[in-house]
């Protein structure tokens, strides 16, 4: 069998090993300690935001993130729908009620005009949204100076899904860094790495100050273990910051890389009937974390992503349907929702392609011979 071509594999860079043996040599082991220190003014800098909490995941994130603007069980949180469900689930976590967007063309990120007629129909039916999480899906950034004026117009905070767009950009201002507050992911396929991990992101010094507190088990200043609200063990270690601060500093390089995969699928497949790419609309700047395309089996003879797909992976190589649309999840079904139809035909005809920052021109090469001999 041939080697295995994965969709978004983890990449060392090399830098990471001195920040992990100095946690060792010096017992930093247990959570906090010098590198999650490091690691959060680092990113700060890279972001151009005023303060950082790095944690266990970027879902812990979105919970620390809506516990701190004051969700609770019954409450209304808009959520876009395409996107991963870990998106959503904090939402119900607390107990509250996704109300779910669907897409706009452009960048296939919330609707800025469904955005506000949910809001509109929210607040005649008494119910005034508690937050709003915006997504940048894919690393494409959304509409988000749009968004978040109409969230200001209405008086709602955002919670910013950059979970995917860590190197996006949306008129020269990093993404995340729009809303309220920001979260970024570091899993393993993301576009830099500390295993597991993520951040929540800020420039309210008071926010951030909240979720280290929440996510420390929110113990009091006291002598002894006093506890006056539910606390979370959602704090990174120090080990795996470490990773983090090797990862970051590449972290140019692996948008230039993952750009450059983009191009590559862009140049070579760009002119196959029924084949057609997300494209930047100015003044977004993507890290194209993951290459994406849509496939009209009208147009290519009955050639669809799932046939793609399939031929794709009898070669050992991984590709990734798009996202099912949370209003289409059994476990979302009977969520108010506002939809078009956009997300639902993009995840019917998409397909995410190998776009990893350690893949070979050889790699490269392979992807798209196989989908020249489909479409052939």
């Amino acid at each position: 069998m041939k080697p295995k071509i994965w969709l978004s594999s983890p990449h060392m860079s090399g830098h990471e090993m001195k920040y992990i043996k100095e946690a060792f040599d010096t017992n930093w082991i247990a959570p906090l300690g010098p590198n999650v220190t490091s690691f959060e003014n680092e990113l700060a800098e890279y972001l151009n935001i005023k303060h950082v909490a790095v944690l266990t995941s970027g879902t812990a994130a979105i919970h620390l993130a809506l516990i701190i603007l004051g969700v609770s069980p019954g409450d209304e949180v808009i959520s876009s729908s395409f996107t991963f469900s870990a998106t959503v689930n904090p939402i119900a976590y607390l107990g509250a009620v996704p109300i779910l967007i669907d897409s706009e063309k452009d960048s296939w990120n919330m609707s800025p005009g469904l955005l506000e007629k949910a809001i509109i129909d929210r607040l005649a039916k008494g119910k005034k949204p508690k937050a709003i999480i915006a997504v940048h899906l894919y690393g494409m950034p959304a509409k988000i100076v749009e968004i978040t004026n109409i969230a200001k117009k209405y008086g709602i905070p955002v919670v910013e899904d950059a979970a995917e767009a860590l190197g996006s950009k949306y008129d020269g201002k990093a993404c995340g860094t729009f809303g309220d507050i920001g979260i970024l992911s570091f899993n393993g396929n993301k576009i830099i790495t500390t295993s597991g991990g993520g951040a929540l992101v800020s420039d309210n010094n008071d926010y951030v100050k909240q979720a280290r507190f929440l996510a420390t088990q929110a113990r009091d200043l006291a002598p002894h273990y006093q506890h006056s609200q539910i606390g979370y063990n959602y704090r990174m270690s120090n080990v795996l910051a470490g990773i983090g601060r090797g990862q970051l500093e590449v972290i140019e390089e692996r948008v230039a890389k993952r750009r450059s995969n983009f191009e590559f699928y862009f140049n070579n497949l760009n002119n196959f009937k029924g084949i057609s790419f997300l494209k930047e609309v100015q003044p977004a700047f993507s890290n194209r974390w993951l290459t994406t395309i849509v496939v009209d089996p009208e147009k290519n003879w009955g050639i669809s992503s799932e046939t793609i797909h399939n031929a794709l992976d009898k070669d050992n190589i991984e590709t990734r349907p798009l996202w099912k649309p949370m209003h289409l999840q059994p476990i979302f079904k009977n969520c108010p929702s506002y939809t078009d139809g956009v997300s639902e035909q993009l995840f019917n005809f998409g397909l995410c392609l190998p776009s990893g920052s350690n893949l070979t021109e050889e790699d490269l090469n392979r992807v798209v011979s196989e989908i020249e001999k489909v479409s052939a």
